[in-house]
């Protein structure tokens, strides 16, 4: 997601050079693979979850923050300040030159009507809480993309009828979801220097989660490890 936007006064009015800002997923309803992160031509900035802007420093060599809210009643933020910086400090020190805050946001109702778990603003990550109960509601059943970039990370899909499709984690899987997704995903964005569209942005942020962190998540090494089926061959007599 990488939307870069200036604030120019008081009234923060808004200028897009080539970078919009751009949500993680939506939820309740809308798909985990559609992305739509914000502003290209066709949306207007109300659209995009109310944010705090923070304006970037531009002071070379300066260590990023990270700011925590309170989660908000009956959400919780998955991942910790230490965990975050432990996670991002695995990757190479030039990846993290331009990000100056990351913040653990607070959930607010007009968020509500906008939820995302992520979202990248100028040189800010945000990180949105879920659920306290780890349970996420849906009103249709997942597409086969949803289903398994949840089931990567350890989520578990259930429903009880055509409406009700639930999306399950446990502690341990939503975390690393967090870490070695969301996070990821928002950081490539950042680091997006190339692309302008929204579909090639998409493309390389995809990649970039992918690469730096799926392929480093404890969940893809334990499989890797795990002992292999032996399948017997039985020879005729």
């Amino acid at each position: 997601m990488s939307r870069r936007f200036h604030s120019s006064n008081s009234k923060r009015q808004l200028r897009v050079p080539q970078n919009v800002v751009s949500p993680k997923r939506f939820r309740h309803g809308a798909a985990l693979s559609q992305r739509t992160r914000g502003l290209d031509k066709n949306y207007k900035f109300p659209f995009a979850p109310p944010e705090d802007w923070y304006e970037s420093e531009g002071i070379e060599g300066a260590q990023y923050r990270v700011v925590v809210q309170d989660p908000g009643p009956d959400f919780v933020h998955v991942v910790t300040e230490q965990e975050v910086r432990d996670r991002l400090a695995e990757l190479p020190d030039e990846m993290l030159e331009q990000l100056e805050v990351v913040q653990l946001s607070r959930m607010t109702r007009k968020k509500r009507s906008f939820p995302c778990y992520g979202m990248q603003w100028g040189s800010t990550l945000y990180l949105y809480p879920i659920e306290a109960g780890l349970v996420e509601f849906y009103g249709r059943p997942p597409r086969p993309a949803e289903m398994n970039e949840a089931r990567m990370f350890g989520g578990r899909w259930v429903h009880t009828d055509e409406h009700d499709w639930r999306l399950v984690w446990t502690p341990e899987a939503v975390k690393d979801f967090y870490l070695n997704n969301i996070l990821i995903h928002e950081l490539g964005h950042l680091l997006d220097d190339r692309n302008s569209s929204y579909t090639d942005r998409e493309r390389f942020a995809e990649w970039f989660a992918i690469e730096y962190g799926y392929k480093k998540s404890e969940r893809l090494a334990r499989r890797a490890r795990a002992p292999k089926p032996v399948r017997r061959r039985h020879h005729a007599k």
